[in-house]
């Protein structure tokens, strides 16, 4: 698991003065990108030294709780799922210990023509460790 915090800016909020739903996708990115930096890798080198790319083809979401303007969040991402075509990854975005919502996004391998493509296994051990 990696734990990572975000602190709401206004920019994020609707006219309800809470966090705007979609934009609990992005902190499900910034889990997610951080998660594979830990682990020794980037986005950027997956697509250009590999020439893959992980495209979201399924996201859900449970909101529990709002998110408001200049709230500490903290997301937890964690890998609950990797295999040759699929890898998925879980997310729970907490303020003060308080759940708030908690996703999932699931990714599929694909070259820059758009097939499917087997995620090397390189890439399916390091995510695991």
């Amino acid at each position: 698991m990696v734990e990572i915090s975000y602190r709401v800016i206004y920019g994020d909020t609707d006219c309800g003065g809470v966090m705007y739903y979609a934009n609990y996708l992005r902190l499900f990115e910034m889990g997610r990108t951080e998660f594979i930096r830990k682990k020794g890798l980037s986005y950027r080198e997956i697509e250009e030294e590999l020439g893959i790319i992980l495209p979201v083809v399924e996201v859900f979401a449970k909101y529990k709780a709002p998110a408001k303007y200049d709230d500490l969040l903290t997301i937890k991402t964690t890998l609950s799922e990797v295999k040759p075509f699929k890898i998925t990854f879980s997310y729970e975005i907490y303020r003060d210990g308080e759940l708030l919502c908690e996703g999932k996004t699931t990714h599929v391998p694909i070259n820059r023509e758009g097939k499917i493509v087997r995620l090397p296994e390189k890439i399916q051990t390091l995510l695991k460790e």
